[in-house]
């Protein structure tokens, strides 16, 4: 039965297969994920319900977004509430003061690129020891020809909000290595995209 709360994304329904066979290659059966702009909240879903033994901890930085991400995750008991969460704030309330994996999809190019270093450092003070950071999305790469689809879906959002695009990967695990990731994998995914591995460093 349909429910007219929950907003859907078609790409999120594509590429929730692919990443969490990724998901279940790295994580261990039992752990706790902290998921950042969870958005619909279909992965929260997907995952939680493939996996019940994860405790998934959804959160995005718009409040309207919480009852749609409520009304996916119903009935799993593994599916924490979702919360309100500012990548950008000093401070992550309201979420575990330590998790074994942070989760994010798509976020680093529909929002200002201050939000990178803050996710990094945010993640950074989140994570267990040898702790997880798993970036999905699309990436500019160098040395490595840019997807014409990624060059249009660079401008489109470019278009949409000056602040907005494809960032470049060297950039992005800059920025992770100032927080103490350390980039453990990249992993080419469907769809131009790609899954970043980044470890907390001990």
């Amino acid at each position: 039965m349909n429910n007219p709360t929950r907003r859907h994304s078609p790409a999120s329904e594509r590429n929730g297969g692919p990443i969490l066979a990724q998901l279940q290659r790295l994580l261990p059966e039992r752990c706790t994920v902290l998921e950042v702009a969870s958005g619909t909240g279909q992965h929260a879903a997907h995952f939680g319900q493939q996996q019940p033994h994860w405790q998934w901890w959804p959160t995005d930085a718009d409040a309207q977004a919480l009852p749609g991400i409520s009304a996916w995750c119903e009935g799993l008991p593994n599916v924490h509430p979702p919360q309100t969460l500012d990548v950008m704030a000093a401070t992550w309330p309201g979420v575990p003061p330590q998790v074994d994996a942070v989760y994010c999809a798509n976020m680093l190019h529909i929002s200002p690129w201050s939000t990178c270093a803050a996710l990094m450092q945010g993640a950074a003070r989140h994570l267990a020891p040898q702790g997880l950071l798993l970036l999905y999305g699309p990436y500019v790469i160098d040395g490595e020809p840019t997807a014409p689809s990624n060059q249009a879906f660079d401008a489109d959002l470019r278009a949409r909000h000056p602040a907005w695009g494809l960032r470049l990967l060297s950039a992005v695990l800059q920025e992770a290595q100032a927080a103490g990731l350390r980039l453990r994998e990249r992993t080419p995914m469907p769809s131009n995209n790609q899954l970043l591995v980044l470890e907390r460093q001990p």
